[in-house]
């Protein structure tokens, strides 16, 4: 494959993304949003990503944007390794799963990470709620998912990381509520895919069971 450029910003969605490139062993390069100067606004960024979100991925076939969409593209052209192919009877369930993480898991915990921009009137109360619907969401996962599908566990992964850093006061998540995702996360962040994307991003050597804020080898963390 030619190679792709990752338009990305620290531990942002960006992350499953990059993810899922180590992990399908394909060539990329990056290029940093810096979000300190409101880059993904310029327009500039915005003909490639007219949502103004990170992250964007370049490909020969022209800019994707979405989480899910750059994903599924990333698949797609994988002949099969990170996720099951249109001819696979495993497809369907993979797809369900695949847009309950896209449109029922991540909207939640932007609703907790930014409540202000969603009920400006009543943030706190809207953050409370997520709390409970995210704990919710992990609820079904550890009684029901499987990781069977590497694009999964590429897009489930940072999301179990992110709460215990950017949903207000600390203290009330923790993932080992959860013993299936907790064992999950210690597998998945020792594989050395997933280790080359935490040293890119400066994540630590736990970034997914025991996550800390980053340090990253470049940019900015904000």
């Amino acid at each position: 494959m030619e190679s792709l450029r990752l338009h990305y910003a620290h531990d942002n969605a960006s992350l499953c993304v990059r993810l899922a490139l180590e992990f399908g062993g394909i060539n990329y390069s990056t290029a940093l949003v810096d979000r300190s100067t409101n880059a993904q606004s310029q327009p500039s960024y915005r003909a490639l990503n007219p949502a103004g979100l990170i992250p964007t991925l370049e490909t020969p076939d022209g800019p994707i944007f979405e989480t899910a969409a750059i994903l599924l593209w990333i698949a797609d052209t994988s002949s099969g390794r990170l996720f099951p192919e249109p001819i696979n009877a495993a497809r369907g369930s993979a797809l369900s799963w695949l847009f309950w993480l896209s449109n029922t898991l991540h909207p939640t915990l932007g609703t907790l990470f930014h409540p202000d921009k969603y009920l400006p009137a009543a943030p706190s109360s809207l953050r409370h709620a997520a709390r409970h619907r995210i704990a919710t969401h992990l609820d079904l996962l550890e009684a029901r998912w499987t990781p069977d599908h590497i694009l999964h566990m590429c897009y489930l992964a940072p999301m179990l990381r992110w709460p215990a850093l950017y949903g207000g006061p600390t203290g009330w998540y923790n993932l080992t509520h959860w013993p299936r995702l907790y064992r999950f996360a210690q597998i998945f962040e020792q594989s050395s895919p997933a280790q080359r994307a935490a040293t890119a991003e400066g994540l630590g050597q736990t970034p997914f069971s025991a996550p800390q804020l980053p340090n990253p080898p470049e940019g900015s963390a904000t």
